[in-house]
This record gives C-alpha cells, structure tokens and sequence, in this order.
C-alpha cells in the first residue's frame, strides 16, 4: 500500500511528546517488534528519555518511527540510531528508505556529522548497506534475533 498523502516528519525529545504521541510509537513498536516478530523483549529499557524521538506521519497515521542518540556528551564515536520501525502495510513503498534518509540528515543537523551506528537485525543488512552503513563485526543475537552491527561514516 503506497502512502496516499504527503509524508511528514517530526522530530522531538521524550520531553516534548504528547502522550498521544507516545501512545502511538509505543503502540507502533509493539506491534512490529514484540508481535509481528513475536519476540518478548523489553522494549521500555530506560532510554526513550534520552532519546530524539523522529515520527513519520502520513496525513495523521504515525507509519514509520525510529530513535536517536547523539554521540556529544557520551565517550562514544559514533550517534546511534535504533527502533527503526515501519507499519507492516507501508514496506515496500519506499517509506522505510525515506526514514532512514530523513534520520541521518537530521541526526546531522542536530548534531553534526558524525559516524553512526546501528545494531541492525542481519536480514536487513542490503537495505542498511543502501545508506552507507557497513558491517563492523560478526552476526550476534539480540532478544533471539540474528543481528549485526554497522557503522555509517561520517561524510
């Protein structure tokens, strides 16, 4: 199903979201990771309050989601960018590729460039590959799934 209205981002800090907004990337995530994957994990881990929360709106629908880190103020190299989610009737549209894209110019603007890293579930290796990101190590497994980690240089 392609998206039938302008797609829109919003980026924001876990301080700045609406509790309705919350309730929806809460809703979103749990769909895909813990049902759709039928993988109990815990999702709620301690880092949305440190997180950029970017939202991918099409008319009202939240369809896309993903969280960012940024590296200023860690010891880390590297900003990461994780719980990179697509509604199951929006794959395949091109939505995913514009999530990507859209977090790494804003994860730029916000906080320079920078490498950024990603622990990417091992089947989507092509698709994070499309971006620029390449395999830092060996295949791992996290919460049951086969994953691997990767790293975007910096431009």
């Amino acid at each position: 199903m392609a998206a039938s209205s302008p797609i829109r981002y919003q980026s924001k800090a876990f301080s700045s979201l609406k509790l309705g907004e919350l309730y929806s990337i809460l809703a979103l995530r749990a769909e895909v990771f813990v049902v759709e994957q039928e993988c109990a994990y815990q999702d709620l881990d301690g880092s949305d309050q440190k997180a950029v929360h970017l939202l991918q709106y099409s008319t009202q629908e939240l369809v896309g989601y993903a969280r960012m880190f940024s590296a200023q103020g860690s010891d880390l190299p590297y900003h990461v960018l994780g719980r990179i989610v697509i509604r199951e009737k929006y794959r395949s549209t091109g939505l995913g590729h514009a999530l990507v894209e859209e977090a790494i110019k804003t994860m730029e603007d916000m906080w320079g460039n920078q490498p950024i890293k990603i622990s990417a579930q091992e089947h989507l290796t092509d698709f994070y590959r499309k971006h620029n990101f390449q395999v830092t190590g060996a295949p791992y497994l996290e919460d049951g799934i086969p994953h691997i980690a990767m790293i975007r240089p910096a431009n």
